[in-house]
């Protein structure tokens, strides 16, 4: 088959290239001229195949035209290849046009033969006008050969000057010099077309240095252009040389004239209908011609929508790229439509096949269209946003990515996850960071009976309070859940900014609660049995043998070293059951090492949240309106106005103000800076 042929010829092309990638690792000059000729092979291998299967279509026109020919209303007398003019059919002689034609033409192909000398005119017979060559009956001019107003005598007349041309020019086309001009001629165009050929690769190289130096933003494209314009202008050029070598020949001229009548024929006689409309080739290729560039058009309005229109409304960039998805399918559908229109198709009867195939695919892509429908309810309604930390099920992730079919999720293991839409709407989702990120986090802990209870809730809250990334607004509680049978349970219940690292957490304030009970002298139980001696003289043997092979007490392991800087800055408190606000953090002491200062928290929120403190008010950017927030620089000024910091330490209040969890970017997408930025209290949330 043909198919195969050009398979194995697009292989064997496709081969010659990695050979020549191999060799160019040698050679480096010959690459590149290898390189150009291969793809040249594989465009052309490629037009082959998108033209062989074209045959398909113009062998059906083939037959109608053939057909069609029989019925025509008048035919083309012509001598020597070349068309004089056009008759009809006679129904008093019952002669078809064509054989009327045919009849006429070899008349004049039999007076040009005999090499007399050739004299036309006009002549009377039966009150019919009718022309003579040589005094000899040629043919008979009808009313029905006259053509608008014009009358019988005005076109006998015409057809006798053409007659006289085409002989006078007949006899000249059959001299030995017209023939040697004709092969003179010839030979020139060959020789100029085989030099175009040759000379092409030349001035590629020159349109490639023009655009590099005066359009160097179009070089990227011309190794794509410019194989495919060289293949144009080559067939181009020699079907011009070919067409006006073979009109000047005129034995080759009526074989050149019956293939172009068969391809003319062949491209636009109909080969299909649709309604009462046939359609053709030409037809198709111009249907084909307006949708792509419609379809271009669309993508470049599309473009500039995107980043002149929608780009400044400052909504999401999901949202954004759905809206641009259904602006351009609408007009891409819009288009169509007008394109059918323009193409002859009246749409209205397409309505009852669009109707059919449209239950068919809703039958065979429901599931498609619902979690297409599904994104849109998505992206629109935004239950859940690109970098939300959320639970779907057993699934836990980051939202990476919101399409109109599915959702991309990142797990805690960096394995990319692809859901469905339509299981956000028809499942329960925990989204951990809708509207405020803040989660809380909860870690179990049972210390032994006879502990004593305020130093355990001494040693736990401070672990929690020390660690960074622990919230102190809300503040961490210690809740005392029930007496276990073998511990007393608590609750250790802390909020943090990041619920995806929550597991982190856990583990480290698990490693952190362990060094600090046991720096407490806190026992953490296990199931255990007590055993009951009553002899005093086993009970001195244990009590020796224990005292003999206790080991000494080892350092523990406290990750980060944080045990010495614990054992260094954190004195003894005592702390009661219901005031726990005088427990220190690593934090606090660090920054009163830094900064020399000793900060009140709590006070420096309620002067910046009072009447004198920093403007809290709702304010808008572009689209959007963001109530109860200050502005970062204006905050600074306060702080260097008001306690007497300088800009860095400004900054730097700022900044812990955020880590403590009392103030956050509106759109968490920013620290604290000294820039026109939206910054808002918690508690104002």
């Amino acid at each position: 088959m043909w198919y195969e042929y050009l398979w194995l010829k697009l292989r064997k092309v496709v081969r010659g290239e990695r050979k020549n990638c191999y060799l160019a690792t040698k050679n480096r000059l010959i690459f590149p001229l290898k390189r150009k000729i291969a793809q040249r092979q594989i465009i052309q291998v490629l037009i082959i195949a998108c033209l062989l299967p074209l045959l398909f279509f113009i062998v059906p026109a083939w037959g109608q035209s053939t057909t069609t020919n029989k019925n025509f209303k008048t035919a083309p007398v012509e001598l020597n290849g070349q068309a004089l003019f056009q008759v009809a059919g006679n129904d008093e002689t019952n002669l078809t046009a064509a054989k009327r034609a045919e009849i006429i033409s070899s008349t004049l192909e039999n007076i040009l033969n005999s090499g007399e000398s050739i004299e036309v005119d006009i002549g009377q017979q039966n009150k019919e006008t009718i022309l003579r060559v040589n005094s000899n009956y040629l043919l008979t001019v009808t009313a029905i050969d006259v053509k608008g107003r014009m009358k019988i005598e005005e076109q006998a007349v015409i057809w006798k000057y053409k007659i006289e041309e085409a002989l006078e020019l007949a006899q000249t086309e059959r001299q030995p010099r017209y023939i040697f001009k004709v092969l003179i001629i010839s030979i020139i165009l060959i020789l100029t077309a085989l030099a175009l050929e040759f000379s092409y690769r030349f001035f590629e190289f020159k349109i490639s240095n023009f655009f590099d130096e005066k359009y160097p933003q179009f070089v990227n494209y011309l190794p794509t252009i410019l194989p495919l314009a060289g293949i144009a202008v080559r067939v181009i050029v020699w079907i011009v040389v070919v067409f006006y070598i073979t009109d000047l020949i005129p034995l080759i001229r009526g074989y050149r004239n019956q293939v172009l009548i068969f391809l003319i024929e062949s491209f636009t006689s109909p080969i299909f209908t649709l309604g009462n409309k046939g359609f053709s080739i030409l037809d198709i290729m111009f249907l084909v011609g307006l949708t792509i560039a419609m379809w271009k058009g669309v993508g470049y309005f599309i473009k500039i929508f995107r980043t002149k229109i929608i780009g400044l409304t400052g909504a999401e960039q999901s949202v954004q790229d759905t809206i641009s998805f259904l602006v351009q399918y609408g007009l891409i559908f819009l288009g169509l439509l007008i394109i059918l229109q323009l193409w002859g198709v009246d749409v209205s009867s397409l309505a009852i096949i669009a109707s059919v195939l449209g239950v068919g695919i809703g039958f065979g892509l429901q599931n498609i269209a619902n979690n297409f429908m599904s994104g849109i309810i998505l992206i629109f309604e935004r239950p859940i946003q690109v970098g939300d930390f959320i639970q779907v099920g057993n699934l836990e992730g980051i939202v990476k990515r919101i399409g109109l079919r599915s959702t991309y999720i990142t797990t805690l293991d960096h394995i990319s996850l692809i859901v469905p839409n339509s299981r956000f709407l028809e499942n329960e989702v925990l989204n951990w960071s809708h509207n405020n990120p803040i989660s809380r986090v909860k870690v179990p802990i049972g210390v032994a009976y006879g502990s004593e209870i305020r130093l355990v809730r001494k040693a736990i809250l401070e672990v929690a309070k020390s660690h960074p990334e622990v919230l102190l607004h809300p503040s961490p509680q210690l809740w005392f859940q029930e007496f276990g049978d073998s511990s007393l349970n608590f609750d250790l219940l802390v909020w943090t900014r990041e619920p995806q690292k929550k597991n982190k957490l856990k583990s480290e304030l698990n490693y952190r609660i362990e060094v600090s009970l046991r720096k407490y002298g806190v026992e953490i139980p296990f199931p255990q049995r007590d055993l009951h001696l009553k002899s005093p003289e086993i009970e001195q043997m244990i009590q020796a043998w224990m005292q003999k092979n206790t080991p000494q007490p080892l350092e523990l392991y406290y990750p980060d070293s944080f045990v010495h800087k614990l054992e260094r800055k954190i004195s003894d408190l005592e702390l009661d059951e219901e005031d726990n606000s005088t427990v220190s953090t690593i934090d606090n002491i660090d920054s009163e090492i830094q900064n020399n200062n000793n900060i009140d928290i709590d006070t420096l929120i309620k002067e910046m949240r009072g009447f004198h403190g920093v403007a809290i008010k709702d304010r808008r950017h572009r689209w959007g309106i963001y109530p109860k927030c200050f502005v970062g620089y204006e905050a600074v000024k306060w702080l260097m106005r008001t306690q007497n910091f300088n800009l860095q330490e400004a900054i730097s209040i700022g900044q812990l103000l955020i880590d403590r969890g009392l103030i956050h970017h509106v759109l968490d997408k920013h620290g604290f800076k000294n820039e026109y930025l939206f910054y808002r209290f918690y508690e104002d949330e």
